[in-house]
C-alpha cells in the first residue's frame, strides 16, 4: 500500500511538473514574437537600405566608364578617368560622384515629402513588395548597363525602394514595442557596413562589377521573407496598449484592403493637427538635416577627390575604402543606443559640421600627409552621422503621443533624405570648381 501511494504520489508530482509550464505558454508566446520581431526589423532595415549603399559604394565605378558589351570580367573601369584639365592636381571624373547621389536620394526625397500627406491609406503589404521589387530592379539594370545613363536609372530604381521602404517600416513601428526601433536603426546601420564590405571585398579577390551586383539578389527576397514570413501581428499591449491600434496594425500589415481610419492611426489626423506635430518636431528635423547635409556633402562631394598619389591602393580602390569605413562607423552608432543616447543631437550637428570644414580646408591646401589620418576621420564622420540618425528616431517616439507617433515618424524621415539632397545638388558645382584648379 505504501508503494502504491508514494507511486501515486510520484505520478501526481510528474502531472504536476507536466502542466506546470501551462501559465506560463503566453509569457513564451510573448518573448518568442519580441524576438521575431526585433529580428524582423533588423533584417527589414538591412535589406532595405542594401541597395543604395551598393549605389554609392559603385558610384566610382559607375561613372568612370560606359562599358562596352562584353567588357565585363575586369574590375578596374576601362578608360581611364579623363580629368576636366590635365593640369589638375585632382584625378577627376567627368561628372561628379554627386550624380549618383541625386540619383540615388531625389526619388527618396519626393516619397518622403508626399508620404506624410496620403500614403497612410495604401496597405503596406503592396508597398513592400513594389520596395522589393524596385531594389531587385536596380541590381539587374546596372549590371547589364552599357552606359552611364542607364546606370542612373538603376540607381534610381533603388532610390524608389530605399525610400519606398524606410517611410513604410519606420511608420509600421509605431504599432509595436519601441525597442523595435533601435533594431531596424541597427539593421540599417549593417546594412551599410556589409553592403560597402561587400562590394568592396568582391572586386576586390577579382569579380566583376556587373557578377558582384548579380550576386546581391538575394537582398530583396530576404527583405520580402522578413517582412511577410517573420513579423508578427501586433499585439493589445505594444504601444498605446489600445484595441483600435491593434487592429489598425493588424489590417494592412496582413490584408490587402486600404485600412479603416482608427482613432489609434495617424489615418484620422486633421491638417491642423499633423502641422501641429511637425513643428514640434523642428528641433530635431533641423539637426539631422544639417548633420546629413554635412556627411553626404563630404562622402559624395569629396570622397573621389582625397586622392592619394604613389601609395598602394588605386583611386577607385580609395574610394571603396572610403564608403566601407564610414559605413562601419555608422554602423556601431546606429547600433549603440542600449549603451549610449543622445537627447541634444544639436551638438553632433555642430560637429559633423566642423569635420566638413576641416576636409574642405584640406582640399585647398592638401596638408594631411597620410590617408591614414582621413581614414579615422572618415570612420569618425560616420559614428556622428549614426548617432544622430538613432537617437532622433528614438527621442521622437518617446516624445510623441501614440496617436501621433505614426505620422511624426513619416514626418521625421524627411531630415536625412533633406539633408542628402541639398548636398548632392551643392556637390556638383563643387566638383567642378575644384577640377578647374591647377
Amino acid at each position: 500500500m505504501e508503494g502504491r501511494a508514494g507511486s501515486r504520489k510520484r505520478l501526481l508530482d510528474s502531472e504536476g511538473e507536466e502542466t506546470a509550464p501551462e501559465p506560463q505558454t503566453p509569457l513564451l508566446d510573448r518573448q518568442g514574437s519580441h524576438w521575431k520581431n526585433a529580428v524582423g526589423f533588423w533584417l527589414l532595415g538591412l535589406c532595405n537600405n542594401f541597395s543604395y549603399v551598393v549605389m554609392l559604394s559603385a558610384a566610382h565605378d559607375i561613372l568612370s566608364q560606359e562599358r562596352a558589351p562584353g567588357n565585363q570580367s575586369h574590375v578596374h573601369p576601362s578608360p581611364a578617368p579623363i580629368p576636366h584639365n590635365s593640369s589638375s592636381r585632382f584625378d577627376c571624373n567627368p561628372v561628379s560622384t554627386a550624380a549618383v547621389l541625386l540619383a540615388d536620394i531625389l526619388p527618396t526625397f519626393i516619397i518622403k515629402l508626399v508620404a506624410p500627406l496620403g500614403l497612410h491609406l495604401l496597405p503596406y503589404s503592396p508597398r513592400v513588395l513594389v520596395s522589393g521589387l524596385s531594389a531587385a530592379g536596380s541590381f539587374i539594370l546596372v549590371a547589364f548597363s552599357h552606359s552611364v545613363g542607364t546606370s542612373l536609372c538603376g540607381v534610381v530604381l533603388a532610390s524608389i525602394s530605399s525610400g519606398l521602404g524606410e517611410v513604410t517600416f519606420l511608420s509600421l513601428t509605431a504599432f509595436y514595442p519601441r525597442a523595435v526601433i533601435s533594431w531596424w536603426s541597427s539593421g540599417t546601420g549593417g546594412a551599410g557596413l556589409l553592403g560597402a564590405l561587400s562590394y568592396l571585398g568582391l572586386t576586390e579577390v577579382g569579380l566583376s562589377p556587373q557578377h558582384t551586383l548579380l550576386s546581391m539578389l538575394g537582398i530583396p527576397i530576404l527583405l520580402l521573407a522578413s517582412y511577410f514570413l517573420l513579423l508578427t501581428s501586433p499585439e493589445p499591449q505594444d504601444p498605446g496598449g489600445q484595441e483600435e491600434a491593434e487592429t489598425a496594425a493588424r489590417q494592412p500589415l496582413i490584408g490587402t484592403e486600404a485600412p479603416e481610419l482608427k482613432t489609434g492611426s495617424s489615418s484620422g489626423l486633421s491638417l491642423q493637427e499633423r502641422w501641429t506635430v511637425f513643428k514640434s518636431l523642428l528641433k530635431y528635423v533641423v539637426p539631422l538635416v544639417l548633420v546629413y547635409f554635412a556627411e553626404y556633402f563630404i562622402n559624395q562631394g569629396l570622397f573621389e577627390l582625397l586622392f592619394f598619389r604613389n601609395i598602394s591602393l588605386s583611386h577607385a580602390q580609395q574610394y571603396r575604402w572610403y564608403q566601407m569605413l564610414y559605413q562601419a562607423g555608422v554602423f556601431v552608432s546606429r547600433s549603440s543606443l542600449s549603451c549610449c543616447r543622445i537627447p541634444y543631437v544639436w551638438a553632433l550637428a555642430v560637429l559633423q559640421c566642423l569635420n566638413l570644414a576641416f576636409l574642405l580646408a584640406d582640399m585647398w591646401f592638401s596638408f594631411l600627409p597620410s590617408i591614414y589620418l582621413v581614414f579615422l576621420i572618415i570612420l569618425f564622420e560616420g559614428l556622428l552621422g549614426g548617432a544622430a540618425y538613432v537617437n532622433t528616431f528614438h527621442n521622437i517616439a518617446l516624445e510623441t503621443s501614440d496617436e501621433h507617433r505614426e505620422f511624426a515618424m513619416e514626418a521625421a524621415c524627411i531630415s536625412d533624405t533633406l539633408g542628402i539632397s541639398l548636398s548632392g545638388l551643392l556637390a556638383l558645382p563643387l566638383h567642378n570648381f575644384l577640377c578647374h584648379l591647377s
